[in-house]
This record gives structure tokens, sequence and C-alpha cells, in this order.
């Protein structure tokens, strides 16, 4: 764990700025505090101070864990996490995976929520604990040992009724880009798109299975490959809003256009999808950071099942599919 010299060339300021933020003065300005502490915890550092504090507070200290800074829905979890905890109570600490273990270590949470593909199964069952539960809210694990509890979006049936509706519209010929594959939400998802082609006996060519990982500029590769080998599916269902968005600029960029020459979805509803007018279903992140908190407060208390509590999403059709 690096020390406070190493925090403060980081942030670029002094080590006394540095001090004066991590023992709460107020003589440092916001955007220089909010600096700070991003490299605390993008570091793993954790202050003697608030070592101190957690021996005292941890009982009532809940962590997020995520990794993917690029995804902006995680603002409205945040939002959804902290007004839960503040209405029972509770402390919160946000944290990225690189230092989530140093947190894990010093013993600063009494739980955690997690949202963080690159956790293994492995890793998040040997944590989870009676006096430490986790929340989980990109996965479903079934273990005996494992104190854990899952938040997480009904990705098959809303797939199901888009992928329906698509058929409905006389559209055949369909194209995926999938996040990383052992993701639920990719799994989930693309299941929902071949099972639903299979019902109404259209086969689901591979040829148009294409690799992702969330990011807008995946989405742009993807398409790119797609143009280059002048074949093009009629839709394209993206296994989220970004990549979605990476392949309509990258369509736009070869004077393809949407929805005139090839229509194109999207998974989140993020707000850049409702600014392009892209087509997408919409998950209720604000709602699901809030149950994933109430969930581990009933975790704490001993008033939780370990059943898997799924989030409905829904259908926003806009611009971006040929009517």
């Amino acid at each position: 764990m690096p020390g406070l010299k190493e925090i403060a060339e980081l942030a670029g300021v002094s080590v006394s700025t540095v001090s004066n933020v991590l023992n709460e003065r107020s003589n440092v300005g916001q955007d220089t505090k909010h600096k700070i502490l991003q490299i605390c915890a993008e570091q793993g550092y954790v202050a003697n101070t608030l070592r101190k504090k957690a021996k005292v507070k941890s009982s009532k200290t809940v962590m997020f864990i995520f990794s993917d800074f690029d995804r902006h829905f995680y603002l409205k979890i945040i939002n959804g996490i902290s007004d839960c905890l503040t209405e029972s109570g509770y402390d919160f600490m946000i944290c990225t995976n690189k230092s989530s273990a140093h947190f894990v270590e010093n013993q600063l949470a009494c739980g955690i929520i997690s949202l963080d593909s690159s956790m293994t199964d492995d890793d998040l069952i040997a944590i989870a604990r009676p006096d430490l539960p986790v929340v989980l809210m990109d996965r479903i694990i079934e273990h005996p040992r494992a104190f854990t509890k899952s938040v997480i979006v009904d990705n098959y049936p809303a797939m199901c009724e888009m992928v329906q509706q698509l058929v409905d519209k006389k559209f055949r010929r369909f194209g995926f880009i999938g996040g990383a594959e052992h993701t639920l939400d990719t799994q989930e998802r693309f299941a929902g798109l071949e099972d639903t082609l299979t019902r109404n006996g259209i086969a689901f060519d591979r040829k148009y299975y294409f690799h992702g990982n969330y990011r807008e500029e995946s989405g742009y590769q993807a398409a790119k490959i797609m143009i280059l080998g002048n074949d093009l599916p009629e839709v394209l269902v993206c296994a989220n809003d970004n990549m979605a968005l990476g392949a309509i600029r990258a369509f736009a960029e070869n004077r393809i256009g949407v929805p005139e020459h090839i229509s194109v979805v999207g998974f989140d509803d993020c707000a850049a999808a409702a600014a392009a007018g892209l087509t997408t279903i919409s998950v209720p992140r604000y709602e699901s950071g809030y149950l994933a908190a109430k969930k581990l407060i009933e975790m704490k208390e001993g008033a939780a099942d370990r059943e898997p509590f799924k989030l409905s999403a829904a259908i926003c059709w806009r611009q971006t599919v040929r009517l």
C-alpha cells in the first residue's frame, strides 16, 4: 500500500494537503478533496485515522466495490445505495477492486455490495460470511458457505419481449454484440435473443455474433469488422447502450444509415441513449442500488432470505429501429 508521500505526488499536491483531507479539516477545496479521496480509493490507501475510526464505526460502514469507471449508470446505483444507507444510519464507502482487498483486510466494512466482474466467485465466497454479508449485483452464487444474496436485472424476459416485437416487425437477420462472455448479463441477454428466434423458427447465424467488453470503443470496433465483411444483419442487438452507441458511430462514419440500412438496439437506457434516440431496455438503476443496500441491511439483521431478487426492465422504442 502506498504512503502519504506517494498519494501527494499522484495528486500533485503537498503532503500537508493530503493530511488535511484525511483528517477532515475544512481548509481544502472540494475539487482537490475529491481528487485526493479518489486516488486513495484507487491505490488502496487507508489512513491511520480511518483505521482508528473503523474500529468504532465498522459495524455501520458498507462498502460498494466496482471496477469500470466508463459505465455511467454507476452514479444512479451509488445514489440509490447512499440514500438507503443514510436513511438507516449507515456509513458508505466506495472503492475499486484494486483497493478493495486492502479495505477488507483492514475490516473497515460490515457488509459489501459488489458490482465487479473482475472478481471471481471464489474471491467473493472467501470473504462473504455472516459478519460480512455480500450483496451481488452482477451474478448469482449458489454455494452453501457463501453468505450472499443477489439483486440483479431480470434480463431474459425483457430481451425476449424486445426480440419478439422485432420479429413481429418482420426482422429476420439478427446480429449481436456481447460483453464479456462470462458475465450473467451477456449470457442472459444473448439467450433471450437466441431462444426467441428459435421459437419463431429463425436460426441465429453465429457469424453475426461479435465480442465486446461493454465499452463504446468495443462496439465501434465490432461494427467496423462487420462493415469490412460487407454483410450486415437487418438489426443489431447490443448487450448494452455503450456498445450500441459505438456501433452507430462506426456506421455513421461509413455512411450507413440507422435505421435506414440497419436497425440498432441497446440495453440499460443510459443518459446518452435518449439523446441519441437509441431503442433500448430501461433498467431501474437507482432502485437496484437502493434495494441492494436494503437487502444487505436485512442480512445484517438476520431478516433476509438468500433467494435472488430480480428487477424487471422495460423497452423504450426510439428512432434507431426501422418501423
